[in-house]
């Protein structure tokens, strides 16, 4: 029977009103690293999917790759999202929020007083940017610094980080939190054996490279429990410089066998073809699948028919949207009534202020932007 994506559905420890979900998306509109009212006013207008994943949140002030974005890490950052997760809450949605370390792919001007970013080793990325200051000062894209490897009891304060992170999260309000997993940042770079060169218990083999990852998701169910852990991940994902090596495959049916093992929330899958990287090979998401039997989001490249198709068929349970959600506030009702969509202006993705922001406008209002 062709299910209605457009329903309220129990999924897992979810219960939504729709089967779509707002992908996480850095917007950059957070001087001082504080959520305020025009982050609550975008998230709110955006309400209509089930499930919100947030842009990626900082969760140290070592984390960063991206001027302006938010953190969780101070009281003062709680409050903020406070406005945020009360916002979506009035229109019945639920909101989770990305929790985010960068690792390598930052800039020295990034960090607290200049420091090197940190790395499963000091492998620097090449050909990826950060977003910081030149050595003029000048706001832009910089490339990515030489980075610091971290020690073996460093990884435990990173792990630290994102638990306390968590906690912060569910203090704010969020129904859970996303382990930022994917798109070639910390947690995927100790994945990778050409990142990853480390002799200690996290490098050498599948198991070792995947232990940073699995710690934290330990630590964050041990913190807010399974049923508010979800992750995001990107097998054969390139971003960050991260080349393809021989054992993606079964490293990610590994982490398919364990995570099903600890009962999370869900897996977030992103498919990197839409963000100019490598797509998901033919038949990855069904043997994914096959490896693991919780919810699955799938975001990267989705449209209303595979959507439905991929729903219908088991393969996964939720599906995600992220740029579109942008320039279209009112996503989920344009999809459900076939109404065209506004194309985005990717000129006014990043950057402080409301325009391009909050400005966008539904499919019943003219447009201005």
């Amino acid at each position: 029977m062709k299910t209605d994506i457009f329903k309220p559905a129990q999924i897992g420890f979810l219960q939504l009103k729709n089967r779509i979900s707002m992908a996480p998306m850095t917007r950059a509109r957070n001087e001082d690293g504080i959520p305020n009212e025009n982050n609550a006013q975008y998230y709110k207008q955006r309400a209509g999917a089930g499930l919100i994943i947030t842009e990626g949140t900082a969760i140290s002030a070592t984390a960063k790759g991206v001027l302006y974005i938010p953190g969780l890490y101070t009281p003062e950052q709680v409050e903020g999202w406070k406005k945020v997760t009360a916002a979506v809450h009035k229109k019945d949605s639920t909101i989770f929020s990305q929790l985010w370390h960068v690792g390598r792919v930052s800039h020295t001007s990034n960090q607290p007083n200049g420091i090197a970013p940190v790395g499963p080793s000091d492998i620097q990325a090449n050909n990826t940017s950060a977003w910081g200051y030149n050595e003029n000062g000048v706001e832009g894209f910089v490339p990515a610094s030489k980075p610091k490897a971290l020690s073996t009891s460093e990884v435990k304060d990173v792990i630290n980080d994102f638990v306390n992170a968590a906690k912060n999260a569910i203090e704010a309000g969020f129904d859970g939190v996303e382990i930022h997993g994917a798109n070639g940042y910390l947690v995927e770079q100790f994945l990778n054996p050409f990142v990853n060169n480390r002799t200690d218990q996290y490098g050498g083999n599948i198991e070792n490279r995947s232990r940073f990852l699995l710690e934290i998701v330990d630590a964050v169910i041990e913190a807010v429990g399974n049923e508010k852990t979800g992750i995001r991940l990107t097998p054969y994902g390139g971003l960050g410089d991260l080349p393809h090596y021989h054992e993606i495959e079964a490293t990610y049916r590994y982490l398919a066998k364990e995570l099903k093992k600890r009962n999370i929330v869900y897996i977030h899958l992103m498919d990197q073809l839409s963000k100019g990287s490598h797509a998901l090979p033919d038949g990855f998401i069904e043997r994914f699948r096959s490896w693991y039997d919780g919810v699955i989001i799938l975001a990267g490249g989705m449209d209303k028919e595979k959507s439905e198709q991929l729903i219908d068929a088991g393969t996964i349970d939720i599906a995600g949207f992220g740029e579109p959600f942008i320039s279209n506030p009112d996503l989920v009702e344009r999809l459900q009534n076939n109404w065209d969509l506004t194309p985005p202006n990717r000129d006014l993705h990043y950057g402080l202020g409301t325009h391009g922001y909050t400005d966008w406008k539904t499919y019943k209002e003219p447009a201005t932007v």
